[in-house]
């Protein structure tokens, strides 16, 4: 009896945790699709504008800084909305303020790596594809884990 009632807690605490996981799982999905979005927001609008004119590096900056608003609409509506403060409230603002520290931490990680790589002579696509890579979980784990902790 005693370990029937072990195996049953067991199974149990097993099916809570795969429960959990394949939230887990489709909240990274919705994640990598809300980045996907927001890095062809970037991408369009910076290649628009060079287009237009603008120097690389404001069409850059412009093209980054939609991006980083896009992802906020997307992750603050759908893939983090259990976690979203109120509308108008300071613990949204605070949100806001550590969505945008997260996207510079992901900045930084990028220059970084492709800096890095463009210091040792490594081809700096793929250092950019490495660089995704890595800023895309690190800004992930910070937002689902500090910015939008349900």
């Amino acid at each position: 009896m005693a370990g029937g009632l072990a195996t049953r807690r067991r199974w149990g605490a097993m099916g809570a945790m795969a429960a959990r996981a394949r939230r887990m799982d489709w909240r990274w999905i919705r994640y990598v699709m809300a980045s996907v979005a927001a890095l062809a927001t970037d991408v369009g609008l910076f290649l628009a504008l060079l287009a237009s004119g603008m120097t690389a590096i404001g069409a850059s900056a412009t093209g980054y800084c939609t991006g980083i608003i896009v992802h906020w609409l997307i992750s603050s509506r759908i893939v983090f909305a259990d976690g979203a403060a109120e509308k108008g409230s300071g613990e949204r603002t605070r949100q806001k303020a550590l969505f945008v520290g997260s996207a510079l931490v992901g900045l930084i990680i990028t220059m970084a790596i492709v800096g890095g790589g463009d210091a040792i002579s490594i081809d700096p696509r793929l250092a950019k594809l490495v660089a995704i890579i890595v800023a895309f979980q690190t800004t992930y784990m910070l937002r689902r884990h500090i910015v939008f902790r349900a």
